[in-house]
Order: C-alpha cells, then sequence, then structure tokens
C-alpha cells in the first residue's frame, strides 16, 4: 500500500519502513473524516475555546479548503445545516 510514499518517507526522514507506513495510514485515516463529521467535530472544538457560532461558522468555512480533497464550497448556512440538522 502507497510503497512509492513509503520508499519516499524512509529515503528522506530517519523512519524506519514499519513506521513510515503507521504515518501513512494515520494521516490517510484523519483525511478520510467526512464533511459532515468534520464540521461537527470542529464546531464542537471551537465552541469548548469559547468562540462564539458566527465566528465558528467563518472558522470552518474557511478551513475546508485545506483538506486534502477539498469538498464543495459551503455556504454558512449549510454549516449550520450540518451541525444543527
Amino acid at each position: 500500500m502507497h510503497e512509492e510514499l513509503v520508499d519516499h518517507l524512509t529515503r528522506s526522514s530517519p523512519l524506519s519502513r514499519g513506521e513510515a507506513l503507521r504515518v501513512i495510514q494515520d494521516v490517510l485515516a484523519y483525511f478520510d473524516e467526512t464533511t459532515e463529521d468534520y464540521v461537527r467535530r470542529r464546531h464542537r472544538e471551537l465552541q469548548a475555546q469559547g468562540l462564539v457560532n458566527s465566528a465558528i461558522f467563518e472558522r470552518i468555512t474557511a478551513d475546508l479548503q485545506y483538506r486534502a480533497v477539498a469538498p464543495p464550497e459551503l455556504t454558512l448556512r449549510q454549516v449550520r445545516r450540518i451541525v444543527y440538522g
């Protein structure tokens, strides 16, 4: 699985093959999160930091463009609907 990437990481870092494979699997699992799950998780995290919804929704909307496979651009209303149904 992802042999070229494993080879690259073992050549360019001090990681062993097993460590490189584990890092790749962790990264892929992180980015495997659906857009809806990501929005809900980030909303909880930012709310726990004391941010208000207006700031949270803008931040989530901005952050989504940096996901590995960027989802379609969501409006603030769409983000709210994901969070609250």
